[in-house]
């Protein structure tokens, strides 16, 4: 029987607790917008308001974003930087009920704009402990738009597993006894059979959420990931399973016809501009090992002769079952692969991103393709993030090597590079907590505190987040930006710049750094190549509001100087804003050289001065007052 009609059935035989007749949880079931509201109140594009979902009680409201408010801040990122500062208290758990976690969507998430499928998810990030947040594609951002909502703040505990229903502006709470321990798929089968509506989005952790990896991810879809700094893990924390969502209603915009005349160039047009995403990521998977920006065996660095058994082409070439998409989107970059052997690989959980064939592939010293499909199986099943996985792998291969970790310590698996089999064990122990991937689902900087023996410098990590698939010495712009990012390492909010580091280098960032975070602002991907212009003229056609390209960068910088706040309260400052000292020694093979720690510390000064932070990192209160948060300067007090 296949495995989502078994869950149906699982979960059909089994009563719905008295949770439902709670008292509480039935006044929660009522209609807690108008049809008015939830087809965009007085703001044109832009729902206005906010669910609040409060899981240690039971309560559900709704709060009213003011127009200005959404300007200064434009949603996604934006709101969740706010929201995680002013609402967090410091020093709090990551696992406690104290920690919000932010479902945000951008200023054009839904709306017939190609590419505006995406949404934000934040929280106090039980990874680094820091500012965290990730993003997802897929329908679920488009859905909770059409259903009344901008963003859904969640915060407690519930006293048991629960998932949240949303269909157009009816929020309620539900039992999740029964999906407790389900795999993604499973629980989102589940979740459409009891709400009888196959349409239904949900946004679920698997396995891995509910054990608390502290990199567990959200899936939209099952296949499109909130991947980075745990996300999934402080859902599971709160006992909240999935968010489902049905909404019929999007918001009205300011111009149609303009923003459907924008759109429908990039419609004729995308056929051209696509042809790099004819394979999806990693089309240049080949030319990126040559050039020494993909990372192999843990950052060490050399060739990587066996990238050419591992890439894109021959991945479509022998297992492609066809090409996805997200919202409104005809590009279709999303590869979905089936194998039958020597592993079963369901097509529903999709196919490998350029990230994780990296990851598990070149950086564990692993060249086999059918192996790194069942693996990125293996983490959409249970809901684990690929890089954050394939890091900490890599990490205890290269600390097998040296001699600090033996068979005994790993479960008596066999951890060297290029051991596909083990490296597959490893994904499924680390996602169940099992023996030593209970230690490496703690993350790379915990697991070598706890290892010692001089393994910290084997942790490819920033500030708790494992280091993504770019190298930093070949891309040397990105790996300032990875140092100095509040989240730790990221790719999707840096610039790829593939110049060495020089006077400019920091103006450069600066500069382009904006224009590269702004899409998480908007709920954009950054694979459709819309100009500054074209994004600017969508806000304006949909909200109305006459915005300039500079308007729009500063509401990137509120978020940033915000979120840097956040950190610094939590006790990070410059010396956080550094890469492991590997990046500085260059590989006795292949291109890379090592990074210049005086150009490095130079780049980053410049950085910090254009920014206007102080020598320690710190937004001046000059600067939060030209930014028109002059109020965020209070956190900043001891």
């Amino acid at each position: 029987m296949h495995p989502r009609k078994r869950a149906a059935d699982r979960q059909s035989k089994i009563p719905l607790t008295s949770m439902d007749a709670s008292p509480i949880l039935h006044l929660q079931k009522s209609r807690l917008l108008s049809e008015s509201e939830t087809e965009g109140g007085t703001m044109k594009g832009v729902n206005g308001n906010i669910l609040r979902v409060d899981l240690t009680t039971g309560k559900l409201a709704v709060q009213a974003i003011p127009e200005d408010h959404y300007r200064l801040y434009l949603g996604g990122r934006g709101l969740i930087a706010y929201t995680l500062l002013t609402e967090v208290p410091k020093g709090i758990d990551p696992f406690g009920p104290e920690n919000r976690l932010v479902f945000a969507l951008g200023t054009l998430t839904g709306h017939p704009f190609v590419g505006s499928g995406r949404n934000s998810v934040g929280c106090k990030s039980p990874l680094s402990g820091a500012y965290g947040e990730s993003e997802a594609g897929g329908f679920w951002g488009a859905e909770l738009k059409r259903a009344g909502f901008e963003a859904i703040i969640v915060e407690g505990i519930s006293p048991k597993p629960v998932y949240l229903s949303i269909r157009d502006g009816i929020a309620e709470i539900r039992d999740a006894d029964h999906l407790w321990g389900l795999e993604t798929a499973d629980t989102q089968a589940a979740i459409q059979e009891e709400l009888k509506d196959k349409r239904i989005r949900a946004a679920v952790i698997g396995p891995a959420g509910e054990k608390r990896v502290r990199f567990a991810c959200i899936l939209n879809d099952i296949t499109h990931a909130a991947g980075r700094t745990g996300m999934g893990a402080v859902m599971g924390s709160k006992r909240l399973k999935a968010i489902a969502v049905r909404g019929s209603r999007p918001p009205e915009v300011a111009d149609k016809e303009k923003l459907h005349a924008l759109n429908r160039w990039m419609h004729q047009n995308y056929k051209e501009i696509s042809k790099h995403w004819r394979y999806g990521t990693g089309s240049d998977m080949i030319a990126y090992e040559a050039a020494g920006n993909t990372p192999v065996r843990n950052f060490k660095g050399g060739r990587f002769p066996g990238v050419e058994k591992i890439n894109v082409q021959l991945l479509c070439k022998k297992y492609l079952e066809k090409m996805d998409n997200c919202y409104g989107c005809p590009i279709r970059c999303k590869r979905v692969v089936k194998l039958q052997e020597p592993f079963i690989v369901d097509p529903i959980y999709g196919g490998p991103e350029y990230e994780t064939l990296a990851a598990l592939g070149s950086n564990c010293g692993i060249d086999n393709l059918e192996a790194l499909m069942k693996a990125n199986e293996i983490c959409n099943r249970y809901g684990i993030d690929t890089i954050s996985t394939g890091v900490a792998i890599s990490f205890a291969m290269e600390c097998t090597e040296k001699g600090i970790l033996s068979r005994e310590d790993t479960d008596g698996l066999d951890l060297s590079f290029g051991n596909a089999e083990s490296m597959l064990q490893m994904v499924e122990h680390i996602a169940l907590r099992k023996g030593f991937g209970d230690l490496l689902a703690e993350g790379t900087k915990r697991a070598s505190e706890k290892i010692g023996k001089g393994s910290g410098e084997l942790a490819m990590q920033v500030k708790g987040a494992e280091i993504p698939m770019h190298e930093p010495r070949h891309k040397q712009a990105m790996g300032l930006h990875y140092s100095m990012h509040v989240a730790g390492a990221d790719h999707s909010t840096g610039i790829h710049d593939t110049e060495t580091l020089d006077k400019d280098t920091g103006a450069k960032l600066y500069r382009k750094g904006f224009s590269a975070q702004l899409t998480n602002y908007l709920g954009i991907c950054k694979f459709v190549p819309w100009s500054e212009d074209q994004v600017r003229e969508a806000v304006e056609y949909i909200t109305g509001w006459p915005v300039t390209t500079q308007d729009l960068m500063q509401a990137v910088e509120r978020g940033v100087a915000l979120a840097r706040i956040f950190n610094i309260r939590e006790g990070f400052s410059e010396k956080d804003d550094a890469l492991p000292n590997r990046f500085e020694v260059s590989p006795s093979d292949g291109p890379l050289k090592g990074l210049d720690p005086e150009r490095f510390a130079e780049s980053r000064k410049t950085y910090y001065r254009l920014m206007g932070w102080d020598e320690s990192g710190a937004p001046t209160p000059s600067r939060l007052a030209e930014l028109q948060i002059g109020w965020a300067a209070r956190y900043l007090s001891p």
